[in-house]
């Protein structure tokens, strides 16, 4: 007879339990500022168009909230002893895309040849490889054109592909984002990831549920039935979106709005630091500029002008008054958390007008010269308030400036064009590899069919891209470290860039949810777990 009860109890326990689970797994409604630019897993290397594929899409690797890579569609991977060339993945077995299809070596041989194209905003990871292929279903080598002792870092941010699926729709080739193509990839998916792609209506919402089947359940929480983004561009709107209830969850809170929504009851601020820096580039090669007021001359050509607009910079009150303190100025245009970083490279100029004044003077031009700044508004925290606020500082020394503010689909086109259409330019960068090779590759090397595809200024140096390209292939760390250093000395004193600070990040949610900080800016929202109503 006890033994009767007992198995009742246990069996209502059971069904308590079950209810309970039911009742935590809930839908969430997820607000950003800006919205992915396209669902092509390969085509566009930006923030929030990562931030949205990593729940559809999965990698060989991944990176946790903190930044520590960890395995994920590859259960191990090595060098090979007899060829340090060569990189070995194991790959987990059992896992299925989204339409049901195995996911083999073939889709990963597939996906990294995808993101190897010239029509791909990856390739920049993948410079140093020469081959990949297939051993069997589960076993997949890279063979690098030298030791890369460092590959493995590039691999969390290749996106996996079904090679079935995107033959089928005729989607091979990666979308040309700068050109405007269009493909089946851009609005419809078939990853391996959390969630499934349900719809898509660009700069409205994007629909996604659960992937019940998912591979990877019992080692996430998994507890969103359903999750939308929805991009709202207006921060009094987003943080209203959130008072209300309308959306759980909300990536990019105004700095003005921080001290608010902390003494709200109901919900929670988490905040910490991005790994990401905010700079202006400038175009430094033009014989000419298009949009300035100086004829048969380019002002920023001159290193003595770009360094007086470095010094014009005030970038304690950038941080102090746009900023409201969420931010570390820099003199640098890498995170602290990169391999390269010291406090010396962060170091920033004073500021010094008489000195800048002195400076534009000295290249010849006494009195300014005017300049067109392109800054995207929908990108980065309080984007166009830095740009504004930079404005009045050059004003300072006499460099007006023509301030052109738009949405980051429009601004980020302008500098990937080639030859790029902006002169003058806010951009931010995060460094997914934290290693100063990404940096390196993307900003500072000449414009190739591999390299240099955001290094809109036309700086161009053989011997700075020889000293770039070795770091793809030194198996010497300390060698290898000396060379990032001396690059780091070298371009630092070009003044190629103007830096103005690393961005902290806030998220604010309901007190249901406990989101931490993303180190990379992309919330692992398969890890979120709902505590009481």
């Amino acid at each position: 007879m006890k033994a009767r009860v007992f198995g009742l109890a246990a069996a209502l326990l059971g069904v308590s339990l079950l209810a309970l689970g039911a009742a935590e797994a809930r839908p969430l409604k997820w607000a950003a500022a800006g919205d992915a630019l396209t669902i092509d897993p390969h085509a566009q290397n930006e923030g929030p168009t990562t931030s949205l594929n990593q729940h559809i899409y999965e990698s060989l690797t991944e990176r946790d909230h903190a930044g520590k890579l960890l395995p994920l569609l590859a259960s191990s991977w090595r060098v090979l002893p007899d060829d340090p060339t060569t990189w070995e993945f194991k790959l987990e077995s059992g896992v299925k895309f989204h339409d049901g299809t195995p996911f083999t070596a073939d889709d990963v041989v597939f996906s990294y040849e995808r993101a190897m194209q010239p029509t791909s905003d990856f390739k920049g990871y993948l410079t140093s490889v020469e081959k990949v292929s297939k051993v069997d279903d589960l076993t997949v080598r890279i063979k690098t054109k030298g030791p890369n002792p460092l590959l493995v870092n590039n691999t969390s941010s290749i996106r996996i592909m079904s090679k079935a699926w995107a033959e089928k729709n005729n989607a091979v080739k990666a979308q040309d984002f700068k050109n405007k193509e269009e493909n089946f990839a851009v609005r419809n998916a078939n990853g391996t990831g959390p969630f499934i792609l349900v719809s898509r209506e660009a700069d409205v919402k994007t629909v996604m549920k659960r992937n019940d089947a998912y591979w990877n359940k019992a080692k996430v929480p998994l507890q969103i039935t359903e999750l939308t983004l929805v991009p709202i561009k207006q921060d009094a709107t987003r943080v209203a979106a959130l008072l209300s209830g309308e959306v759980d969850f909300v990536q990019d809170v105004p700095v003005q709005d921080i001290a608010r929504l902390k003494n709200q009851q109901n919900l929670r601020v988490n905040s910490g630091a991005e790994n990401r820096t905010i700079f202006f580039g400038m175009d430094v090669a033009s014989a000419d500029l298009k949009g300035d007021d100086v004829q048969g001359k380019n002002p920023f050509a001159d290193k003595r002008v770009r360094q007086a607009l470095n010094m014009a910079i005030n970038r304690p009150a950038i941080q102090r008054v746009v900023m409201r303190g969420e931010s570390v100025p820099t003199g640098v245009i890498m995170p602290p958390f990169v391999n390269g970083w010291t406090k010396e490279l962060d170091s920033f100029p004073a500021v010094d007008n008489a000195k800048a004044k002195a400076l534009l003077a000295e290249a010849g031009y006494p009195n300014g010269f005017s300049v067109t700044l392109h800054c995207p508004n929908d990108r980065y925290v309080n984007d166009e308030g830095i740009c504004q606020a930079a404005v009045g500082m050059f004003g300072q020394i006499g460099v007006k400036v023509n301030l052109v503010s738009q949405s980051k689909s429009i601004h980020f086109n302008l500098i990937q064009r080639n030859p790029p259409e902006t002169e003058f330019y806010l951009v931010g960068w995060g460094v997914p590899t934290y290693d100063s090779d990404y940096i390196f590759s993307y900003m500072y090397h000449s414009r190739t069919g591999s390299q240099g595809s955001w290094n809109a200024t036309g700086f161009k140096n053989a011997e700075v891209d020889t000293m770039i390209e070795s770091l793809s292939k030194e198996v010497d760390l300390a060698k290898r470290d000396a060379t990032i250093a001396k690059l780091w000395t070298r371009l630092k004193d070009e003044t190629i860039y103007l830096p103005i600070h690393h961005q902290s990040l806030s998220y604010a949610m309901k007190t249901s949810l406990d989101i931490p900080v993303d180190v990379g800016n992309n919330p692992k929202l398969k890890m979120v777990s709902f505590k009481g109503s």
